[in-house]
């Protein structure tokens, strides 16, 4: 008897993998806040100006765009016949679609905190976020405030204003799981070739600034200024082991070696040399002098620090001095900045003790004021630029006496 075939069933198994981690992600929708207090001082001036005309507020950045605030004190709307004051906010940089919640508060002056205020925060909004389509688009109040009521009120104090804008931009983030996150510091290179500085180690070259020794390294200097790195590197300087420097102090020279190993200002030096009653004269402070260091040396991120430093300190009495300091130094920027202050404050500059030193020891830059000040009459769009008598008498080079004033050669 023949024996059965032996059948073997092998039978089908999926094997199913282990699950991967699971992820999660939050959308996440707030407001970026920031707030800009605008002052009226001189508001019986304003009055007048015509219905839909404004006052505007310097710009200022909140969540990204740039906002103004308009006054209106003859008001907006002219069906209104100027019964009341109105106050907007407006989106003053390019942007589509910016969403954004806002508050707009009447200060009460008197010290009751008795403030007007118009506000979407803190409350329920039936359709959401103001919407402002483009660039000059508004929210705020044609009918603010009733100029009868607001000029006989505490919110007028010495015929001056002041009005608290908040701006509230929506944004939303996607907030991502993640397991774990490392803290990464803060650089620190500059805080160990600061003490390379200090320490004097493995230096190779020493200063001589009106006898003060100052080490330091001819490889660091070289990577810093391209004049120490054609004198060390490309001339005769390279196997010098001492150097002496001319013209120079020397806390201004140790300022400057500061700079070039810490990257950065020594602060607290520069603001004890600031023009008081030591310190005069604009040119006598260490800003100006690390200044002239840095054109000396070529350090261009040390000249727009002192530039950013000097601009400032520009006032009536100052602009004249700083302005010369510019040109001097060849800060382009600073002395760009100095030309169009002295051409909106004409009539105050000339009166100034550096003014007369500016007409005495720099004609060119009097011809470069009086471009810039044509240039701001053909701009101003109201017809009260500068007088012309004061324009003329800074053409001729009169001063604002209408003396005639001798240029010197």
């Amino acid at each position: 008897m023949s024996e059965l075939p032996t059948i073997t069933h092998v039978s089908d198994r999926i094997v199913v993998g282990e699950l991967a981690s699971p992820t999660s992600s939050r959308s996440v929708t707030d407001t970026v806040n920031g707030s800009h207090r605008f002052v009226i001082s001189g508001y019986s001036l304003a009055k007048g100006m015509g219905v839909g005309k404004h006052i505007a507020s310097d710009t200022f950045t909140v969540g990204g765009h740039q906002w103004a605030i308009y006054f209106y004190p003859d008001g907006k709307n002219p069906e209104d016949n100027s019964a009341y004051v109105s106050v907007f906010i407006a989106l003053a940089s390019e942007g589509m679609d910016v969403r954004a919640l806002f508050e707009l508060t009447l200060i009460d002056q008197s010290g009751k905190g008795k403030h007007k205020v118009h506000s979407h925060f803190d409350r329920s909004l039936e359709s959401g976020p103001y919407t402002l389509k483009y660039r000059g688009s508004m929210w705020g109040y044609k009918r603010f405030f009733r100029r009868a009521l607001l000029e006989t009120s505490d919110y007028l104090k010495d015929d001056c204003l002041k009005i608290n804008c908040t701006v509230g931009v929506v944004r939303s983030t996607i907030e991502c799981s993640s397991l774990h996150t490392i803290q990464v510091p803060d650089p620190d290179m500059g805080a160990h070739f600061g003490m390379l500085l200090e320490n004097m180690e493995a230096s190779d070259v020493i200063f001589n600034v009106a006898g003060e020794m100052f080490h330091a390294h001819k490889l660091v200097l070289a990577a810093r200024s391209p004049v120490f790195h054609t004198e060390f590197l490309c001339g005769h300087e390279g196997d010098a082991q001492e150097i002496v420097v001319n013209d120079m102090e020397p806390e201004v020279f140790k300022a400057m070696l500061h700079f070039i190993y810490k990257d950065a200002l020594v602060e607290e030096e520069l603001e004890a040399t600031r023009t008081s009653s030591t310190t005069p004269c604009i040119s006598d402070t260490l800003t100006a002098k690390l200044l002239s260091a840095a054109d000396r040396y070529d350090l261009t991120r040390l000249r727009r620090l002192c530039e950013s430093h000097l601009c400032k300190d520009i006032s009536i009495n100052s602009v004249a001095q700083i302005l010369a300091l510019a040109d001097r130094y060849h800060t382009a920027e600073l002395k760009s900045v100095c030309l169009s202050f002295a051409a909106e404050n004409l009539s105050a500059v000339m009166q100034s003790d550096g003014f007369e030193y500016l007409k005495e020891n720099c004609p060119a830059l009097q011809s470069e004021l009086l471009k810039t000040v044509a240039g701001c009459e053909d701009d101003s769009s109201s017809g009260g630029g500068k007088s012309k008598s004061v324009w003329a008498q800074l053409s001729d080079g009169g001063d604002t006496n209408g003396r005639r004033i001798r240029q010197k050669t």
